[in-house]
């Protein structure tokens, strides 16, 4: 039996390290075009710096879920830090030894790229594509229009979670069907949940229900589909602890509102998401760059809308059972792509565009590559050539079957992708590339000469694949396809150069440290991204000097905010400060305003040790007089863009713990951390103790162990009050991310449940292994699998 499988196996192995081969090739040629193009927009704003300063703690020992000093961006267990990820924090912990971030980021998203593409590799196998287009569909996902553009390029917690997904889907099937246990399954779901990243969440929730859907139309029975949403919703339990820091400090934050609202910004027309198959195609729909737009998002790949027309839709209307998963997942896909704009944390429908491609690819590539087992069996010998027929002429063991009768054949060979007719199949394929050259040219008429040589290649190609598929077999026309991947993806990256996400940060550590001012405690800095210029976006130019985003993490610096999605709304709105960490022009004045409980500025109760103003913003702050208590200082090379004011006493945030006031109180710090606070109080007549911490949910205090109540000065400082009479008390003030108790235990029972499942499966395996049942499912379960005594005949 060993012997006989092997080929089906090697051919397995052989087409997956083709997948990842083509993987990397696409990945040099996009490097060809733009050496930066995995590291822009959030990956070089938000995502590397916060994978090298959760590194640092890492290493140190420390649990960075909340960092003080970092204010509205520094409560990690609610940003996209992805703590309980362990590939994540892999990845943090490698950062801080990579000066290099291009190459690190680069490298980290090819990885996570191929982990894709063997992704969708696998759920094509699983749905019963031969080998050769299942790698078509692996190696064409990265390179599909957004996911190429936003998701490798950008936003990273969403492009990891689809990779984790698609594995999670692939097993899934595999776990329905009988050939696996529910253990990779939960891994694959608890990863792509776990990036904390809500997008992958939900759209894991969307799979495992279209996956459960379409086992129970083709297996006809409850029992599969249901253990299936028992180990996903084990998953979910488990990776609620993700996300119920966010839930429950969500009225705190930005994102506090759940609402429904259509605004139509980046909703994508069924018009344009299904404009798939012409690289030049610029769609229309509104974003930040107006109306049409300057990336290919909605490409997916050129065969994809041409290959329709070498389908036998008769047959596969027939069999519609087999393809209902992937088709509800891309029909999910295109509703939510339309609209509407904003569901309460999810907003900007656009980003979902890879559901779309992953189940349009799935679809394509099966129906044009399904699985023949007879196709196995003349590999193996075991039949003749004239198996291609209608009726079957097998040789050898299998000789008994003389001229099967036609139904027979049917059953066990069906395959949708045909050249029958060829002909009338190549002028379907020619009108429908004609319908995506005036769809591309009704979207952006500007581009038409682009658009006609994109037609003209695509039908070059067409035309070359079905040739190569009719002469020389499956196996050429595919390895043509993924060919042809490859400089597609470079000629549309070189096409949109300069691209217009990249904030063009710098990327060599070592060198930023070298240019940047050494500047030591917390700082204060009061900016507008937008006042710089094109020319000094450059460690030259601004960036020797100004920080945004999560740039001062890469410097290893401490400076107030960072990139943050979610935000402290009332901190935010105090000081007027973006996700971003920009500003508005009044933010100089507010940060040195009193507040009127304690009779100190703001930037004293923050215990900041120094203000950063931008030039471009305050153009003639420095020549003014200096706020009391503090003095303008000079940092030669940097007067160009900044204007430095600094204590007249020196760092003060570091004295005395993080306490920033105290009315009717005297409070001496015992010890700090970054969660908590312990400080000996005294008070005769009662009073306060206000601390240089942001109010999130979370904080518990106690004073000799008696918990009391806490509350927060204008709306942002926690501060606790000290009954009359306290002699000596320690006061304790503690932080724990909102619900954690809860999902811990959530993550000890998921992982208890799935657990369970294993022992179930393992159980009933050995109990059909002693009935003398087969050991598990064929290998693609999806055909009508043959007897044991035909299988037992290849030994």
């Amino acid at each position: 039996m060993a012997e006989s499988r092997t080929p089906g196996l090697r051919d397995t192995y052989k087409w997956g390290i083709v997948t990842a081969l083509g993987v990397v090739a696409g990945y040099l040629a996009v490097l060809l075009a733009n050496v930066r193009h995995f590291y822009t927009d959030d990956t070089e704003s938000q995502y590397a710096p916060l994978w090298v300063m959760l590194g640092r703690y890492l290493r140190e020992g420390k649990v960075p879920a909340l960092v003080p000093e970092h204010w509205m961006a520094g409560n990690y267990a609610i940003e996209e830090a992805g703590l309980l990820n362990p590939p994540q924090l892999l990845i943090d912990l490698i950062a801080p030894s990579v000066d290099n971030l291009v190459l690190y980021a680069t490298v980290v998203k090819l990885i996570f790229a191929i982990i894709l593409g063997l992704g969708v590799y696998r759920i094509c196998l699983e749905y019963g594509a031969k080998a050769p287009w299942a790698a078509v569909a692996g190696v064409a996902i990265p390179f599909t229009g957004w996911l190429l553009f936003f998701d490798e390029a950008s936003w990273m917690t969403a492009f990891t979670g689809t990779a984790w997904m698609v594995h999670a889907w692939a097993s899934g099937v595999r776990y329905a069907r009988g050939r696996s246990g529910p253990i990779p399954t939960f891994v694959f779901l608890y990863l792509a949940i776990s990036v904390q990243y809500i997008f992958p969440a939900v759209e894991s929730g969307i799979m495992i229900a279209a996956v459960a859907i379409g086992e129970l139309v083709y297996q006809k029975e409850w029992a599969p589909s249901l253990r299936l949403l028992v180990v996903a919703g084990l998953a979910a339990l488990a990776g609620a602890a993700t996300y119920l820091p966010s839930m429950l400090s969500a009225k705190v934050t930005w994102r506090g509102t759940a609402q429904i609202n259509n605004d139509q910004f980046l909703t994508v027309p069924w018009s344009e998401s299904l404009n798939a198959s012409l690289p030049s195609t610029m769609p229309a729909f509104s974003s930040w760059w107006g109306y049409v737009q300057p990336l290919p998002v909605v490409y997916i790949a050129w065969f994809l809308i041409p290959a329709l027309a070498f389908v036998d839709w008769r047959r596969a209307r027939e069999n519609w059972q087999e393809f209902t998963a992937p088709a509800l997942f891309a029909i999910a896909g295109l509703m939510w792509t339309a609209g509407p704009g904003t569901i309460g944390p999810l907003r900007w429908p656009a980003r979902v565009l890879p559901m779309v491609a992953i189940g349009l690819l799935v679809l394509v590539c099966v129906l044009l590559g399904r699985y023949s087992i007879f196709a196995q069996w003349r590999e193996r010998g075991l039949v003749g050539p004239g198996v291609v027929g209608p009726l079957a002429k097998p040789t050898g063991p299998l000789s008994w079957l003389a001229f099967g009768p036609r139904l027979l054949v049917r059953a066990l060979g069906r395959r949708y992708g045909t050249f029958d007719d060829w002909r009338h199949r190549a002028i379907a394929c020619a009108v429908l590339i004609g319908l995506l050259l005036a769809r591309s040219y009704s979207a952006a008429p500007r581009d038409l000469v682009w658009h006609v040589l994109a037609a003209l290649c695509l039908a070059v190609l067409a035309a070359e694949m079905v040739r190569l598929g009719r002469m020389k077999g499956t196996a050429a026309a595919c390895a043509l396809v993924i060919v042809s991947i490859v400089p597609i993806a470079y000629l549309q990256v070189k096409a949109v150069q300069p691209t217009p996400m990249s904030w063009n940060l710098p990327g060599d550590r070592a060198e930023m440290k070298a240019k940047f001012p050494r500047f030591a405690g917390t700082t204060l800095q009061l900016a507008d991204r937008a006042l710089i210029q094109p020319q000094d976006k450059s460690l030259d130019g601004a960036y020797g000097s100004l920080v945004f985003g999560n740039y001062a993490k890469d410097l290893e610096l401490t400076y107030v905010s960072g990139y943050t999605p979610n935000g402290h709304y009332w901190f935010g709105d105090m000081l007027c400060m973006r996700w971003d960490t920009s500003v508005c022009p009044d933010a100089f004045r507010r940060a040195f305003a009193v507040e009127p409980s304690t009779g100190r500025t703001i930037v004293d109760l923050m215990k900041v040790d120094r203000v950063v103003l931008q030039r471009a913003l305050y153009p003639d702050a420095g020549n003014q007089p200096a706020p009391e208590g503090w003095k303008w200082v000079d940092y030669p090379g940097h007067e160009r863009f900044i204007w430095v004011l600094e204590r007249t006493d020196g760092l003060i945030s570091a004295r005395n713990g993080r306490v920033s006031d105290t009315r009717e109180v005297t409070a001496t710090s015992l010890s700090e951390s970054d969660m908590t606070s312990t400080v000996r109080v005294n008070s005769d007549s009662g009073g306060r103790v206000v601390f240089a911490r942001l109010g999130w949910p979370g904080y518990r205090a106690t004073l000799d162990g008696r918990e009391v109540p806490f509350r927060v000065v204008a709306k942002t400082f926690v501060a606790v009050d000290i009954p009359a009479g306290t002699k000596n008390g320690e006061l304790e003030l503690t932080w724990r991310p909102p619900g954690w108790k809860i999902g811990g235990a959530a993550i000890l029972a998921g992982i208890a449940g799935a657990g369970l499942l294993q022992w179930a499966y393992l159980r009933s395996r050995r109990r059909d292994d002693g009935g003398g049942g087969p050991a598990g499912g064929p290998a693609h379960e999806d055909t009508p699998t043959p007897q044991p005594d035909l299988a037992d005949a290849t030994r």
